[in-house]
């Protein structure tokens, strides 16, 4: 049986929920036609049990199951 998680890394925006972060993901894409480069974000929510990380924290997070209608991700660690 193979697990695949998602682990991903972004700046938190919000934390004014109790024991959840608002994480944004930026990344850059590329044009298929044009090849122009240019950033694209997404926006995840996170379970933070302690309630450790602060606006403007780079986090590390991966995937798990649901705990909510929209948080499917719980904190790692905090990068910075």
């Amino acid at each position: 049986m193979k697990i695949n998680k998602q682990i991903l890394q972004g700046v938190v925006i919000s934390d004014k929920m109790q024991k959840t972060v608002v994480a944004e993901v930026k990344r850059q894409k590329e044009h298929p036609l044009y090849r122009k480069k240019y950033w694209v974000s997404k926006k995840y929510k996170v379970h933070d049990p302690k309630g450790e990380a602060k606006v403007g924290n780079m986090i590390k997070f991966i995937s798990c199951r649901p705990m909510s209608r929209e948080k499917k991700f719980r904190l790692i660690e905090i990068i910075s």
